[in-house]
């Protein structure tokens, strides 16, 4: 486990919620620049702060609900966090239900790659994606019986999936 994985690891309901706090008042922030209404809720699960965005009228947040805007908006309100408390944050920011539909998405391509497999395949290699989606492949993979694991560095770290050892 390297110094960040570790210092992320123990952090304390206390520091996800204050991460949470300051995470939320970015996004208001950003939502009244927008003029986009939102209700925001803080959560703290698996030693992460999580940010969900929801509005009653969800295509309203249609157009930060894209998985490129929503990333890029994560590491945005990441760095603010970091700004604040002076240490790294793993926060997770949701908007209009975005990180589920993205889930439901990884699992089609989890199915395919299985499918693949099950045809012949050695291995399936899915595109390269954020270290959060990785580790959403890694347990859906499991989830089948298959084994995955990452490759390549940077912005082009991926997974492959095969039968197993």
């Amino acid at each position: 486990m390297t110094d960040v994985q570790h210092e992320t690891a123990d952090r304390t309901l206390a520091q996800l919620e204050e991460e949470g706090d300051i995470a939320a008042d970015y996004i208001e922030e950003l939502l009244d620049i927008c003029d986009l209404d939102g209700d925001i809720d803080i959560d703290a699960r698996n030693g992460r702060a999580y940010i969900s965005v929801n509005a009653a009228d969800s295509s309203s947040l249609s157009l930060l609900s894209r998985a490129e805007t929503v990333s890029a908006l994560q590491e945005l309100t990441r760095l603010a966090v970091q700004t604040k408390t002076g240490a790294f944050s793993r926060l997770i920011l949701d908007i209009g239900g975005s990180r589920d539909a993205r889930r439901d998405e990884l699992g089609r391509l989890v199915s395919r790659a299985a499918e693949r497999i099950e045809a012949g395949a050695a291995e399936a290699a899915l595109p390269p994606m954020s270290s959060y989606e990785r580790k959403l492949v890694h347990d859906l993979v499991a989830e089948q019986g298959l084994h995955s694991e990452s490759r390549g560095e940077g912005a082009e770290r991926h997974t492959v999936i095969t039968r197993g050892h």
